[in-house]
């Protein structure tokens, strides 16, 4: 069989509008996956549409590692739709620039925000959990998925008896700077809402961390991760679904980490569900 017996007329999905491409056998699969695959091929080339495509995927991955947080007006939505005040916070790192080129000063606050911590009146008593929402590496990820996926959260801790600290925003921020939030707060836990590293079909995705006991100088080992949370990733109930499992047990066994296990499947039980090779469902 030749070339000219899988040429295809242009489309929509690789094709170039003036000309013809030859399929690749794996354009079935396309449909279990956003990630490039099968786009076909224009002689020895890649076809104009996907090589256009890719060069916009990058653009907006860019864009959302520069976009600058509008974190007053993230501050008022959040405050209006949980009853809880906000805390605007800053890292160590003054600038973008600097944020990209210095990881260590995003994770820990500046003087400034330390200070304001620790004068504010705090309960004696402690809080249960602090909500630390931090830009991250894509502020567009926070700006679309925080407050959303908090309303979803707040309806499952409403029935429990979870003292909330104040919510803390932090603009230019890492993970490991909730722990020094948590700790300043007198938390005995914190989450850490964050901004993912953009990939090139995914610019919008937030990630969740879970720290036990948080103080400054943890690491990795110590913190719990659900990613990729976004409509067109983990659904803002099935996050919440698992955060509130991973809370649950964090309270109850006071650990958190390579110590604590996500043994939940999601609401709708597809782990449940008879699996496939997906290799001989093909049309």
């Amino acid at each position: 069989m030749n070339d000219a017996e899988h040429m295809l007329p242009a489309t929509s999905d690789g094709a170039s509008e003036d000309g013809v491409v030859t399929a690749n056998p794996w354009r079935s699969l396309r449909r279990f996956t956003a990630a490039r695959i099968a786009l076909g091929r224009s002689g020895v080339s890649q076809p104009t549409a996907p090589q256009l495509e890719f060069q916009l995927a990058h653009a907006r991955a860019r864009d959302a590692v520069h976009l600058a947080l509008d974190h007053a007006a993230l501050g008022d939505a959040l405050q209006a739709s949980s009853g809880l005040p906000c805390l605007p916070l800053h890292s160590a790192a003054a600038s973008r620039d600097i944020y990209l080129q210095r990881p260590d000063l995003g994770r820990r606050l500046n003087e400034d925000s330390r200070q304001a911590l620790l004068e504010r009146a705090s309960d004696p008593a402690g809080y249960d959990l602090a909500f630390v929402i931090a830009d991250g590496l894509s502020a567009l990820a926070i700006e679309q998925n925080a407050l959303p996926f908090l309303k979803v959260l707040m309806a499952r801790l409403a029935a429990e008896s979870w003292t909330l600290a104040p919510l803390s925003i932090v603009r230019q921020g890492r993970v490991a700077v909730g722990d020094e939030v948590g700790e300043l707060l007198g938390a005995r836990a914190v989450v850490v809402l964050v901004g993912e590293r953009p990939g090139l079909s995914s610019p919008d995705s937030m990630g969740l961390y879970l720290t036990w006991a948080p103080k400054s100088g943890l690491t990795d080992a110590a913190r719990n991760c659900i990613s990729n949370v976004r409509p067109a990733g983990l659904t803002y109930d099935d996050a919440a679904f698992k955060l509130h499992y991973l809370l649950s047990e964090s309270r109850q066994r006071q650990l958190s980490g390579v110590a604590l296990k996500d043994e939940t499947a999601t609401d709708n039980t597809t782990l449940d569900a008879p699996q496939r090779n997906f290799l001989l469902d093909l049309d």
